[in-house]
Parts: structure tokens; sequence; C-alpha cells
């Protein structure tokens, strides 16, 4: 009898080993499903992969590269406070470049490499995407925009990329840095077991910011009045500005013709936003740098632009 349960002990143990303990798998026999995505039956997806078609304002490839990804819990440790993470947390590439992905999963959980804010009318929701279930890797290419970006990276898994694992990827000198990149960047929203939201001195430095927002806004109505007043006579038709404008428009326009090749009016009309964004950005990190410099003190991180 005691022989029998230890038999029945010992397959149950090696049952549950067996279970547990996943073999690498590579991902390399997927069916395409169109559109850049190609999946199996066994957890290995790519969305979004584009081998030849060039973006625009893209002349030629400049570069074929390839780089591989490591994801996993081991990644994470010399973050403290996070969970999971890649190995690696920033990437940088010229535009243009045609790039092969390898994403190598270490855990036996599922986790994702995915890259956002690419142009919609080339990558099918304005990503690409890999994705492996457990131990294994898959491998994507995509042909990198023009132009300097910087692009987030991250697991979309819910919590993965909160507990660590995002990164940037910059394309060309790319642009402004993103905030809580591990061991890159501050967090947006540190760790804080205070009790208070800010010190006086943060609150001396929200009110001073709050008076140079309306110190800006009393500068800018007359001015604008002022506009208002010229259309209204019509002094302002052939103005300064306007030859200015048509000058800046007969120079640029061949070069915007090449950035918006093969580009819907939906995502000529949406880079252009992006573009006054980025510009709005600068303005405001301007004036928090203004606010830092006349107050002496720690600035409040304005809204998110």
């Amino acid at each position: 009898m005691i022989k029998t349960v230890s038999i029945a002990a010992l397959i149950c143990v090696l049952s549950v080993t067996s279970v547990s303990a996943k073999e690498f798998q590579e991902h390399n026999k997927m069916m395409d499903h169109g559109d850049g995505h190609l999946m199996d039956m066994d957890g290995g997806m790519v969305m979004g992969q584009n081998t030849d078609v060039l973006p625009g304002g893209c002349d030629e490839i400049a570069a074929t590269k390839e780089i591989t990804v490591h994801a996993g819990h081991k990644y994470s440790e010399k973050f403290p406070g996070t969970m999971w993470a890649f190995d690696q947390q920033e990437y940088q590439f010229e535009p243009c470049t045609k790039l092969t992905v390898h994403f190598v999963n270490d855990d036996e959980i599922r986790h994702q490499w995915m890259m956002h804010g690419l142009p919609k009318y080339l990558y099918p929701k304005g990503m690409f995407h890999l994705e492996v279930s457990g131990p294994g890797s898959v491998s994507g290419t995509l042909i990198l925009p023009p132009g300097d970006k910087t692009y987030l990276v991250h697991c979309d898994i819910a919590q993965h990329m909160e507990k660590g694992m995002k990164a940037q990827f910059k394309v060309g000198k790319g642009g402004e840095d993103l905030p809580s990149i591990p061991g890159m960047t501050a967090s947006m929203f540190p760790d804080d077991y205070s009790g208070k939201p800010y010190s006086p001195e943060e609150f001396a430095a929200t009110e001073q910011a709050a008076r140079v927002a309306a110190d800006l806004a009393a500068a800018v109505k007359p001015a604008a009045s002022a506009a208002d007043a010229n259309a209204a006579t019509g002094d302002s038709f052939i103005s300064g500005v306007a030859v200015v404008g048509l000058a800046a428009g007969v120079l640029i326009g061949p070069l915007l013709a090449k950035r918006f090749k093969g580009m819907s009016v939906g995502e000529v009309i949406a880079t252009v936003f992006e573009w006054l964004s980025q510009a709005i950005g600068f303005i405001v990190d301007w004036i928090r740098k203004l606010i830092k410099m006349l107050t002496g003190k720690k600035a409040i991180p304005l809204p998110d632009k």
C-alpha cells in the first residue's frame, strides 16, 4: 500500500513538473492573415509586418538591421519596484531603416513588444506588434518612418507596462524622452507616502505658473483684438505675414509633398496636428523652465501635452 502511494505521488510530481516547465518554442511557421498579420495556434503573433513598402518621405531603404529583444521577470531585478522588463530600455536607428526584430520571451507567461505611433496608412492601428505566450521567440520586420521621433514600445498585457515592461525607440535623433522608462527617465508619478500631495514650495510654484499663464493670456488678447480690427477694415489682406507665408509655402511645398507621399487626407491632417502638438509642447516646456528659473524652486509638472 505504501509503495502504491509513493509511486502515485511520484507520478503526480513528475506530471506537475512536466506541465509547468514549458519547452522553448520558435514560432517560425505561422499563418498569414493578410495586412502583415501572422499567427499560429501556439501563442505566436506578428501584427503590422512590412517588408517592402516604403513610408512616405523614404526614397530608399537607408539600412538593413536586426536586433534581438528579450523580455522577462529577471530583467526587472535592477529596477526596484518593477516586476517585468525588457533587457534593453532604449533603441535608436536611422530613419527609413528596414529592421527585423527577434523577440524572445524568457518567462512562462505571455509577453509582447509593441511599437506605437507609426503611420496608420502603412501600419494598421498605427503599431507593430510581436507576441509570444510562454518561453519562445518570434520575428517580424518593419520599415521605420522618416524624421526624428521617439516611439513607445511596451507590453500591453494588463499591468506589465505599469510594472516596468516598456522602453523608448528613437528614430534618427529622436524626439523628447518619454517619462517613466526604467533606468532612463524619471517617473511621471513618483511614489510618495508622505500623505501630502505638494510641499509649500511646490504650491507656490503652481500659483506662479497660473499667474504666468494669466499674464500670457492678457498679453495675447490685445494682439488678437488688433488683428480682428485689421481684418474688418481689410487693411491686412496683403500683409507681411501673408507674403512670408506664401514664400514659405513655395519653398517647403515640394518637401511637404515628399513627406506626405502615399498618405491619405486623414493621415496628412493627423501628421500636421502632431507637429502642432510638438510645437505646443516645446512652448509649455519653455514656460516651465522659465518659471523654475524665476522662482528658483521645483516646478510642478504641467498636464500631459
